[in-house]
């Protein structure tokens, strides 16, 4: 029953890889379409355009204010009362009523208040931007990571693969030994057991293939059921820097370390504008009024009383002088609170750089490394075959030899896509990517 349920399994789940629709992408293509159709990016993009509308919003401080006003009334008559509000007489009025009012001012000194707010605009548009590349950052570095991974599968599969038929092919050798009666019943078990371990090893493979790929289909916007084939790479190497030139880029592009000198420069506007209120706020203003009926004369006329006025305007809050140093205080403490925030990304920046340097170099040195082993691995699996088809040993040394070239060859293929795992996450710490 459980060889029933097995060969089903095996079935079904290269069924579910075989129904899906292969497409072809190189990491380029990959990233490009990231960028263009990523969900996390169009939300990154609309807050940049908020950003910039609140900039120009603040830009229009510096004009005037103006304001019009138009009104048209019925003017009912007027009863006058006696002191014990009795009724003394009715005067008529004119009936209709209309008013025109144009006002108009404009803020000379504040103190740079406007000036300032128009600088912590800019530089939150500048923030926006920033948190839109380190989202674009933060999307490439998944894209790629996805890639690698669905990579790595397929070579993988691509090992098994060529294993599984040199698998075959020893059990098509020991299967005319065992009916020759030169080996065992027990010998042909071992070698198709070998063969089914690698065919479930594949059907792992190849299903989880489909999950990245389903997963990656996502991010880059393409249909969820295709199956991604990544572009066969060959491996040329990874030619470091010293790791001071990446710590130097990182200081210079890292979007994180720009972020935070940002809101150093926000928290100290934000000083000079909470300064601002220990100086009067000195306006200009103007304005023209045109009201019809007269009601000051008696009896009242139906005529227009035009009016017109122009000035200059100070206001200053005298509780100001002993209530803003707290405030002041306090926009001291939060420019602190951003300088020692920036200290802090800035070492967090340097152990990020020295940590992926570290582990790409050490990835660069596992691939030789690994290189040598399936090298090794490959020349012990050819002496013990030809041993074994001369009977001089035994199926236990075919099979490990079998199994030690296999785990090589894996070993051998992941560590090319750690190094370039490696080497892209080192570009990820530099805010390069």
């Amino acid at each position: 029953m459980l060889k029933v349920k097995n060969i089903v399994l095996f079935l079904f789940g290269f069924s579910i890889v075989g129904n899906a629709q292969e497409y072809n992408l190189t990491l380029g293509k990959a990233l490009e379409l990231g960028l263009q159709n990523h969900q996390q990016l169009k939300i990154a993009n609309a807050s940049v355009d908020v950003s910039r509308h609140q900039l120009q919003t603040a830009k229009n401080q510096i004009l005037p204010s103006v304001e019009f006003s138009a009104n048209a009334f019925y003017l009912g008559d007027v009863t006058i009362l006696n002191s014990d509000w009795s009724k003394l007489q009715t005067v008529e009025m004119p009936h209709f009523g209309n008013t025109f009012g144009l006002q108009a001012s404009q803020l000379l000194y504040k103190g740079g208040v406007i000036k300032k707010s128009i600088e912590i605009a800019e530089l939150n548009m500048q923030l926006a931007e920033l948190d839109r590349v380190a989202n674009e950052q933060d999307i490439k570095f998944l894209i790629v990571s996805n890639y690698l991974d669905i990579q790595k599968l397929l070579n993988q599969i691509k090992v098994l693969e060529v294993n599984k038929v040199l698998a075959e092919q020893v059990l098509e050798n020991i299967t005319k030994m065992y009916e020759e009666e030169m080996v065992t019943r027990n010998e042909l078990i071992r070698s198709e057991l070998q063969i089914k371990n690698i065919e479930q090893t594949l059907l792992t493979m190849k299903n989880g293939h489909a999950i990245l790929s389903n997963q990656l289909s996502y991010a880059l916007g393409l249909p969820a059921d295709v199956l991604i084939i990544t572009e066969e790479s060959h491996y040329l190497g990874i030619v470091l820097q010293s790791q001071n030139s990446y710590s130097e880029l990182a200081h210079e592009r890292h979007p994180a370390l720009q972020m935070v000198e940002k809101n150093v420069e926000i928290a100290e506007s934000a000083i000079d504008i909470q300064k601002s209120n220990w100086f009067p706020a000195i306006s200009a203003f103007g304005g023209y009024n045109m009201q019809r009926p007269v009601t000051t004369s008696t009896p009242a006329m139906d005529l227009y009383n035009n009016s017109w006025q122009v000035g200059i305007n100070l206001n200053f809050k005298l509780d100001n002088l002993y209530k803003n140093r707290q405030n002041v205080n306090v926009s001291k403490s939060q420019a602190r609170v951003a300088q020692e925030a920036l200290t802090l990304v800035q070492q967090n920046i340097e152990i990020g750089v020295n940590a992926a340097f570290l582990k790409c170099r050490e990835a660069e040195q596992q691939v030789y490394l690994m290189d040598e082993a399936k090298n090794l691995a490959n020349e012990n699996y050819e002496i013990v075959q030809s041993k074994y088809l001369n009977q001089l040993a035994i199926m236990a040394e075919m099979t490990d030899a079998s199994n030690a070239k296999l785990n090589a060859e894996l070993q051998f293929v992941n560590a090319i896509i750690n190094a370039q795992f490696q080497y892209y996450s080192l570009l990820k710490s530099t805010g390069t990517l």
